[in-house]
C-alpha cells in the first residue's frame, strides 16, 4: 500500500500536506469553477471549515514561483489532470486579517505594521521580475500607503499579473463591531474611514481577488470603496467546496481500515459521527437534492484520535470548533441589544429550527434586526438550511455539536438568574445509565426547574420547559439526547439514546414525555392529559425503530407532569 497518508489534522498549509504525504480530500475541481465564476470572488463559511487550507491550495496553484512544484503539488488531483491555462501565472499576495490586533485604539497602526511585513515579503519574493533597483526603491518609500502604492504601480509598469487572496477579511472589523458597537464601526467603514481606505488601495491593482470570511456585514459596508463582483456563498455549485461530502468521509474511513490503522465497520462509523459532524447546507437547492457536508475539522479530529488512541474520542466535539460562550454572548448582546436576539436563540434551542430568509449581505446598522440575526447565525454555522416550507427556508441546528453550544449558552443564562447545582446531576446520570435508577435524575432536573421560577423571560410555558430540560439532559455524557424524535408515527419529547461507542456498557435507555399544565388546570384535566401521555408513550415504544436505537439496553418509559413550576406527577409506564 505504500506510505500511509495520515490525517492532516491542524495543518492549514497545502504544500506542507502534500510534501509530508498527508491524506487530502481533492477539492481542486473548484479552482476551475472559480475561474469561470469571475475575477473578483467572495465566499463566507463558518470558522474551522477548511477555508485556510483551501486558500493555501489556491496560492500554490496560481503562484508563478511554485510552477516547478506543480507535479508534486497537483499531479494526483483533478486539476493536475485537467490544468487550466492560468495555473502558475500570477504573483500572489496573501493577507490574513486574523493576525493584526483588533484593539480599536491601535488598530490602524497594527494593520499598517502587518501590511508592511506582508508587502516587504512579497517585494523580496518577486524582486527578480523587476528592475535591479526595485527593492531599493521599495525601501525608500516613507509610509505603508506609499509602499503599497509603489508595488501596485510596478504591476502596471511591467504588465504583471497579480492575484490577491484575503483570508478572514472581516476578522478585526467584526471584533470592533462586537466590542465597541456600531458608531465606532461606522467611522471605520464609511466616508474616509480607515477600513474603507484600506480596500481602496486594492481596487484596480489585481487581476483576480478572492476574499473569504465569516460574516457578510463588513463587505456590504465597503462595497462603494471596493466592489466585489461575485458572491459564491449561496451558489449551489459551490455548496461542497469546503467541507466533506459523506462519500469523502466514507472513503477516508475505508482507507484507514484498509491501511490497518483502524478496525471499524465503515457504515456503523458513519452513523456514529453523522449526528455530530454532518448537516451543513449552504444552498436552498442543494438541500432539496440532499447535498449536505460534514465539518472537515471535526472529521479529522475524530479519525486522528481514533488512529492515535485506538478508540473514538471521549469528547465527540473538538474543543477547537466550539464557539465559546463569550463570543456567542457578544453576538446576542451586540450593541446593547434587547431581548429579541435572546428570543431567537431560545426558539432555535427549543424547537431545533426557526424560519427565515438568509440575507446575502447587510450593513451594520441593520444587524439589530432579529431577521438579520438569523442570517448571522447561518453564516456562523449555528443554523443551516434544513428545507423549504411554503416558500420559506427552514433554518435548523445542523448537528449535535452545534446543539450543545446552544444549551451551554442557555445554561449560563439560567445560572445568572438562579445558580444551578449541576454537580449533583453527575451521580444521578450515572445511576440512570448503569442501574436504571431514573427517578433521581428526573426529580433533580425538575427541582432545578422549580428553583428557576424567577426566570420569566427565559422559562415560561411548555416550549421553554422543554428547552430547560434539553439544556440539563445535554450534560448527560452517557446519552445522545434526541428531542422530538419521530417514533412510530409520533414525536416523543426526549429519547435518551445510549452512546454505546464511548460507553458500550450502558444498560438503560429512556423515552421521556413531558406534560405541562397551566396553574388553572383542574384535576380532571390533569388526569385526561396523563392518560393521553400514557397512550402516546406506549405507542412510541411499539415502533421497530425504538428497539433498533435502544439496542440491548432496557427501555424505560417515563412521564413527567408539571403544573406551573411544580412537578405534580412522575411515573414509569
Amino acid at each position: 500500500m505504500g506510505k500511509i497518508k495520515l490525517p492532516p489534522y491542524g495543518i492549514s498549509n497545502y504544500a506542507q500536506i502534500k510534501r509530508e504525504g498527508k491524506y487530502m480530500v481533492d477539492k481542486t475541481k473548484y479552482l476551475e469553477r472559480m475561474e469561470y465564476a469571475g475575477n473578483f470572488l467572495f465566499l463566507i463559511r463558518p470558522r474551522r471549515f477548511g477555508k485556510s487550507v483551501f486558500l493555501s491550495m489556491l496560492e500554490s496553484y496560481y503562484d508563478i514561483e511554485a510552477r516547478n512544484d506543480f507535479d508534486m503539488l497537483f499531479g494526483d488531483t483533478y486539476v493536475g489532470q485537467h490544468p487550466t491555462e492560468l495555473h502558475n501565472q500570477f504573483q500572489v499576495l496573501r493577507i490574513d486579517f486574523s493576525k493584526p490586533s483588533s484593539s480599536v485604539e491601535t488598530l490602524q497602526e497594527t494593520v499598517d505594521g502587518y501590511l508592511d511585513i506582508v508587502y516587504e515579503s512579497f517585494a523580496n519574493k518577486y524582486a527578480k521580475y523587476y528592475p535591479e533597483n526595485y527593492l531599493e526603491a521599495f525601501y525608500r518609500q516613507k509610509s505603508t500607503t506609499d509602499r503599497i502604492n509603489y508595488v501596485h504601480q510596478m504591476f502596471d509598469a511591467h504588465h504583471i499579473k497579480a492575484y490577491l487572496i484575503v483570508d478572514e477579511y472581516d476578522n478585526f472589523t467584526n471584533a470592533v463591531l462586537n466590542q465597541h458597537g456600531e458608531q465606532v464601526y461606522h467611522a471605520m467603514t464609511h466616508a474616509e474611514g480607515f477600513y474603507r481606505n484600506l480596500f481602496k488601495r486594492f481596487k484596480g491593482s489585481y487581476d483576480r481577488i478572492l476574499m473569504m470570511g465569516v460574516s457578510p456585514v463588513t463587505m456590504d459596508d465597503v462595497t462603494s470603496g471596493y466592489n466585489i463582483a461575485t458572491a459564491l456563498t449561496l451558489k449551489k455549485n459551490f455548496n461542497e467546496m469546503l467541507g466533506f461530502s459523506e462519500e469523502n468521509v466514507r472513503e477516508m474511513i475505508r482507507y484507514y481500515n484498509e491501511s490497518g490503522l483502524i478496525d471499524v465497520d465503515v457504515e456503523e462509523t458513519i452513523q456514529t459521527i453523522k449526528p455530530w459532524y454532518d448537516g451543513y447546507c449552504f444552498s436552498e437547492f442543494q438541500h432539496v437534492t440532499g447535498h449536505h457536508v460534514y465539518n472537515p475539522d471535526m472529521v479529522l479530529y475524530y479519525l486522528n484520535n481514533y488512529i492515535e488512541e485506538g478508540e473514538p474520542p471521549k469528547d465527540m466535539v473538538d474543543p477547537n470548533t466550539k464557539t465559546d460562550y463569550a463570543k456567542l454572548d457578544r453576538v446576542v448582546r451586540l450593541d446593547k441589544m434587547d431581548g429579541d436576539r435572546k428570543g431567537v436563540i431560545i426558539e432555535v434551542a427549543d424547537r431545533g429550527y426557526t424560519y427565515g430568509r438568509v440575507k446575502r449581505s447587510f450593513p451594520a446598522h441593520e444587524i439589530t434586526d432579529p431577521n438579520m440575526f438569523k442570517s448571522l447565525l447561518f453564516y456562523y454555522g449555528m443554523v443551516t438550511i434544513k428545507g423549504i416550507e411554503e416558500g420559506m427556508p427552514i433554518l435548523g441546528i445542523p448537528n449535535l455539536n452545534v446543539r450543545e453550544q446552544y444549551f451551554n449558552y442557555l445554561l449560563v443564562e439560567y445560572n445568572k438568574i438562579c445558580p444551578l447545582n449541576v454537580s449533583i446531576l453527575e451521580e444521578a446520570f450515572r445511576k440512570a445509565a448503569y442501574r436504571g435508577q431514573w427517578r433521581g435524575m428526573m426529580e433533580t432536573i425538575c427541582q432545578q426547574y422549580h428553583d428557576t421560577t424567577s426566570v420569566r423571560s427565559l422559562i415560561e410555558g411548555e416550549r421553554n420547559l422543554q428547552g430547560f430540560m434539553n439544556a440539563l439532559l445535554t450534560l448527560n455524557p452517557f446519552y445522545l439526547v434526541c428531542p422530538e424524535v419521530e417514533l412510530n408515527h409520533g414525536f416523543c419529547d426526549f429519547f435518551l439514546l445510549p452512546d454505546t461507542v464511548r460507553y458500550p456498557d450502558v444498560r438503560h435507555s429512556y423515552i421521556i414525555e413531558l406534560k405541562y399544565l397551566p396553574m388553572t388546570a383542574t384535576e380532571a384535566q390533569a388526569e385526561a392529559q396523563w392518560q393521553e401521555a400514557v397512550e402516546q408513550i406506549r405507542g412510541y415504544a411499539q415502533g421497530k425503530q425504538v428497539r433498533l436505537l435502544a439496542g440491548e439496553t432496557e427501555l424505560h418509559l417515563i412521564i413527567a407532569q408539571i403544573k406551573g413550576y411544580d412537578l405534580v406527577r412522575l411515573e414509569k409506564v
